[in-house]
């Protein structure tokens, strides 16, 4: 007979629950899969630090080649402004004792600011245009006139103003006269 002590008591409270082996075949699976998800989710989260650095690796490579640029840009005229300084001081000297020189004395000073310049400009790769002689090119020469000749038509007789290339860029075309047949 059953103890009437006992009567309050849950019934069933003295078994043990059972795991059926599907369960815990289940229950190891999903513990397995939780494992899974958290190492997938600190290789996720080690993966965005590492975007995060490279992003700002980038940007910081990209703000750093712009600050270059244009410390190379505002610098580059830098050696050109020198040469330039020079050919300025000879042409300020030529004046100021224009008074007292001969005039073969003031070709010769001349002479030497040109050559000064002619250096400069090869420095900073300025290239003359002087096409004389040659056939007339509308991309590096600019005909101020065409004048009757026995040349070749279309060819450049003589330069009225020498042009101009800095690194194959035209600065300014040759102003030039250019021959016209007889007519």
């Amino acid at each position: 007979m059953p103890d009437p002590s006992n009567a309050s008591a849950v019934p069933g409270a003295d078994e043990k629950t059972e795991v059926l082996p599907e369960t815990a075949v289940q229950l190891v699976e999903m513990e397995r899969l939780q494992n899974e998800l958290a190492a997938a989710e600190g290789r996720a989260k080690g993966h965005w630090e590492q975007y995060l650095r490279a992003l700002a690796e980038v940007d910081n490579v990209r703000k750093r080649a712009a600050k270059d640029l244009e410390s190379t840009r505002q610098f580059a005229v830098e050696k050109f402004a020198q040469d330039l300084i020079a050919v300025k001081d000879s042409l300020e000297l030529g004046i100021s004792n224009s008074a007292k020189a001969d005039v073969a004395s003031l070709v010769e000073g001349q002479t030497a600011t040109l050559r000064l310049l002619a250096k400069a400009f090869e420095k900073a790769q300025i290239e003359e245009i002087n096409p004389e002689g040659q056939p007339f090119n509308p991309e590096i020469h600019e005909a101020m006139m065409a004048q009757p000749s026995d040349a070749a038509p279309n060819t450049v007789l003589s330069v009225i103003q020498r042009g101009y290339v800095l690194n194959g860029r035209l600065l300014r075309p040759a102003r030039v006269v250019v021959s016209a047949p007889k007519g």
